[in-house]
């Protein structure tokens, strides 16, 4: 449904996209994921039609939209767009918020189409409100609803989520994956939350310096990262140094078996493959986070600082103490990557 090829795109001088290229199945979903100035809101406002790439092009459903020679406007791409600010008309009702993308329809069939898109994200009740009478979880489902009710070929959201609140975000989350699951709309949201991606996501593209430095299933991109940077963009990571040969890594935690070159590397340890235990390696606790349903401690390894995130099942059972020796026991297969 979505072809991008070999796409580059420069402001002046500075490059912000070299050479990017990605495919994206009738249904599915991908996250572009990455830190601040990687080059996905440029990625995303190129397939929008929002900027016009300096080479390469841009298909949706086998048909041209943008080269250097040709450049279809936002309007005839027939895309859902859905913003972080939600962009709503603050002049007009939830129901006239959902029919401004109606125009094309046939006034008498337009009635149908709004209550099938306020009913599939629960705004039925709420149709006669207007923005500021709304939630923010309320104000994003109306932008949803107001995207998809034209029943675009594709969807391209920028942040979807980033306004509102933890335990929203995520219940937000489940509820469009199912929608877009009943729907089958090729997607493509922006992201820099990691969760996001991960868990919305059939496949995470992990962007770095106008590259896409990796492009798979959201559980091999956490696992098995192509660098320390996508690493770094799918969750909380540390490192050790370590010698590595045919697929065994001598580090200062013992020897770790899984998947990297060989020679000088840095292992990628992620909190949770590592855990306590009665013997292994000593370490020294030098902080803890308690949130609850877990406990995170920061412990040194021969100078080396770790983290390890522990689930407190047993809320009488002592909790490790800065200061306090403990013995470290690690749970792999490790990914490692060139020491650089």
């Amino acid at each position: 449904m979505i072809s991008v090829s070999h796409v580059s795109k420069s402001f002046g001088p500075t490059p912000v996209l070299t050479d990017v290229s990605l495919e994206v199945a009738p249904s599915e979903v991908v996250a572009l994921l990455g830190p601040s100035g990687c080059g996905k809101t440029t990625l995303l406002r190129i397939l929008a039609g929002l900027e016009r790439p300096n080479r390469g092009e841009v298909h949706l459903a086998g048909a041209l939209m943008a080269s250097q020679s040709t450049h279809i406007p936002p309007e005839k791409r027939n895309i859902g767009l859905v913003f972080q600010d939600f962009a709503l008309f603050p002049h007009l009702t939830v129901h006239d918020n959902v029919a401004f993308g109606l125009a094309h329809l046939p006034r008498p069939a337009r009635p149908a189409v709004i209550d099938e898109a306020l009913s599939r994200f629960g705004l039925a009740t709420f149709a006669r409100r207007y923005p500021h009478e709304l939630s923010g979880g309320q104000q994003q489902r109306v932008a949803l609803a107001r995207a998809l009710a034209p029943k675009p070929r594709v969807l391209l959201m920028d942040e979807p989520f980033s306004n509102l609140d933890t335990s929203l975000r995520r219940r937000l989350r489940v509820e469009l994956r199912q929608t877009l699951q009943q729907i089958g709309i090729a997607t493509i949201f922006v992201t820099h939350d990691q969760d996001e991606a991960l868990s919305l996501a059939d496949r995470v593209a992990v962007l770095d310096r106008g590259l896409i430095a990796q492009c798979d299933r959201p559980d091999r991109v956490y696992r098995y990262p192509s660098s320390l940077a996508v690493a770094r963009a799918t969750g909380q990571v540390v490192t050790l140094p370590g010698r590595a040969l045919s697929g065994l890594v001598e580090t200062p935690l013992g020897p770790l078996a899984g998947h990297g070159p060989d020679g000088e590397v840095l292992v990628i340890l992620r909190p949770e493959q590592l855990t306590l235990t009665d013997s292994g390696p000593l370490a020294t606790v030098t902080g803890r986070d308690y949130t609850g349903a877990d406990i995170e401690l920061w412990v040194d390894l021969v100078g080396h600082s770790l983290a390890v995130r522990l689930p407190v099942l047993d809320p009488t059972t002592p909790l490790p103490e800065p200061g306090q020796a403990v013995h470290l026991a690690t749970c792999g297969p490790f990914t490692w990557v060139t020491h650089s």
